[in-house]
């Protein structure tokens, strides 16, 4: 396993190369600059930054200083927020959308297991259209809608819930997690009850039923098992989605996260921030597809570590 784990370590490192070389282009090819504004700086002082930031080199040699600094686990200053590194700056967001992240994560896996089973046994049936209805409007509804329409109703009209901001409080976690949550769970929730169909349709759930085992100890011991390879095929793009993802519902409810300076960044072209997130973005799902195919071959003992 060791040694499969380092293969696709080393593989990985070209993919991590070529989104920081695509990023890096774009972000340099795209119109204005990091100290564009209404006001612009005086040649001398634009000449001194420019320098500074080594923005005065020719874009090939700007490219293999950055990723020089990359490999020596350095992301740079941040363009915008002088006082501050993109280290640094990504230290603050982390812990907080990680956070937020992992916690819709957990909470939507449960509720898609539970939903893609209970609808898997009652086929056809009344609990099966009820439940597969409720998830199915995380997917059509875009998350942003569904975030202003859980602001709108609990927190401007009920006044159950904070409609934003952060002060410490869990309650003003419940929708941002709900909103990352909801489409998370549908996605989870399907391929369950169609994996989940197909097992109890197999022959060996039938001559363990005609055994006279019960139906629960047949769910438990012999369907959920190799029910769940397609799921945990899904978990490890749905933990990134669920952490990228978390940029639009951060801005949405005005939170602590990365996204907050990721969209700053790409606004005001701070390019080290930008490059730094995308960075960090590439590294947590070439991790998370890794643990994906670990757990893979646990559950299911044809695959083998190759």
């Amino acid at each position: 396993m060791l040694r499969y784990a380092l293969r696709r370590i080393l593989a990985a490192l070209p993919i991590a190369l070529i989104a920081i070389t695509l990023c890096f282009i774009v972000m340099r090819l795209a119109p204005g600059g990091p100290f564009d504004g209404e006001r612009p700086l005086p040649p001398a002082v634009e000449a001194n930054v420019r320098a500074y930031y080594n923005l005065d080199k020719p874009l090939i040699e700007q490219y293999f200083l950055y990723v020089g600094g990359v490999l020596r686990g350095d992301l740079g200053p941040s363009m915008t927020s002088y006082d501050f590194s993109v280290s640094d700056l990504l230290g603050f967001g982390i812990p907080f959308t990680f956070m937020l992240g992992f916690s819709a994560f957990v909470i939507a896996t449960l509720i898609g297991l539970v939903v893609g089973i209970v609808s898997a046994v009652n086929q056809n049936r009344w609990p099966d259209y009820l439940l597969v209805f409720v998830v199915m409007i995380g997917v059509i509804v875009p998350n942003f809608l569904v975030g202003h329409i859980l602001q709108l109703i609990f927190g401007v009209y009920l006044q159950w819930l904070p409609a934003g901001g952060w002060g410490g409080n869990i309650s003003q976690l419940v929708m941002p997690i709900t909103v990352l949550a909801w489409p998370h769970a549908a996605r989870i929730s399907r391929l369950m009850r169609g994996s989940m169909i197909e097992v109890l349709g197999a022959n060996y759930i039938r001559t363990a039923k005609a055994k006279g085992i019960g139906e629960r100890l047949v769910l438990v011991r012999h369907a959920i098992k190799p029910a769940l390879i397609p799921v945990v095929s899904y978990l490890g793009p749905g933990l990134s989605y669920l952490l990228t993802g978390s940029i639009v519902v951060e801005n949405i409810f005005g939170l602590p996260g990365i996204g907050r300076y990721f969209v700053n960044a790409a606004l005001n072209r701070d390019y080290g921030l930008v490059l730094g997130t995308t960075i960090l973005y590439v590294v947590v799902i070439l991790v998370l597809n890794l643990l994906v195919d670990i757990l893979y071959a646990w559950l299911d003992p044809k695959v083998r570590y190759r």
